[in-house]
């Protein structure tokens, strides 16, 4: 299935999950309110942040009330002051706050992995070095936050384990070799890249003589990136990971690497703080 279909799908299957762990058979709270009552409200930011979460919310919304209307006021990707209102809902004062919940739940979480995702791409500016997420997402939201990651910036690794070859210390023990691990993924499939994980030099000369597309140095120190760039001289694409934070990323990519990868995007997320206030209801 083609990223944005199954991007497309993911989102109409997370409204639905949303609503259903959250109302269940039903808002019982909101039944205190007239059925009658309309209401508007705004959502704003407590915090600095980046948006990410615009179409979960409209699903959401579609799916619990289709009279909500939604006047959003930014964007996913668009960057956020604090105390700042991005979204104006107006419609039955019950749909609102029985969907309040979810939609807040959501846009928080994928604001923070979008907010942490550029925040690294901004420490990365002008050094060409490309900011790469990993599988280490959260459990059911693995296309959601491979999207925030893009909309803060940064690059997506690979979706999944089907669409690239990433071979690890217990591929190789099991084929027997780096040279044999990707010849097997080669005639596996030919279109897709294979990258292959190092842990040493001589696992690196094993790589680059086995052709493997793209050559990830697991904990090298900032030395070893240096002579690592040396030696490939071009010849694969070199992503650094492990041991990345704030304090490392910049000496990082100064060592010439390609691009560098953090699980921290999407695994350490800070949901970012957020509040839905109404302005009032209508008769």
């Amino acid at each position: 299935m083609h990223y944005q279909d199954a991007l497309a799908e993911e989102i109409r299957d997370s409204a639905a999950r949303l609503l259903a762990e959250d109302v269940g058979p039903g808002d019982i709270t909101a039944e205190l309110i007239a059925e009658k009552h309309w209401a508007r409200a705004r959502v704003i930011t407590r915090e600095d942040t980046v948006l990410c979460g615009v179409a979960w919310v409209d699903e959401l919304f579609r799916r619990l009330d289709p009279r909500v209307i939604l006047h959003w006021q930014a964007a996913d990707g668009d960057r956020l002051s604090a105390d700042q209102v991005f979204l104006e809902l107006e419609g039955p004062a019950r749909s609102l706050l029985t969907g309040e919940r979810a939609a807040l739940n959501l846009l928080q979480t994928l604001s923070g992995t979008a907010t942490r995702t550029r925040h690294y791409v901004d420490l990365l500016a002008g050094t060409g070095v490309r900011m790469l997420d990993t599988r280490k997402t959260l459990p059911g939201l693995r296309l959601a936050q491979k999207y925030a990651v893009s909309c803060g910036g940064g690059h997506n690794h690979r979706i999944g384990l089907y669409d690239a070859f990433l071979i690890k210390e217990n591929h190789i023990a099991s084929c027997g070799s780096i040279a044999a691990a990707v010849r097997e993924a080669r005639d596996i499939a030919r279109d897709l890249p294979v990258e292959v994980e190092v842990e040493s030099f001589e696992e690196l000369d094993q790589a680059l003589d086995a052709g493997a597309d793209v050559i990830m140095l697991d904990n090298f120190s900032l030395d070893d990136l240096r002579e690592a760039v040396r030696r490939t001289a071009g010849r694969a694409t070199l992503e650094a990971s492990g041991n990345v934070d704030d304090s490392t990323l910049k000496a990082i990519a100064a060592t010439g690497v390609d691009c560098i990868s953090s699980g921290a995007l999407t695994k350490d997320v800070k949901a970012i703080d957020l509040s839905m206030r109404f302005l009032g209801q209508d008769d």
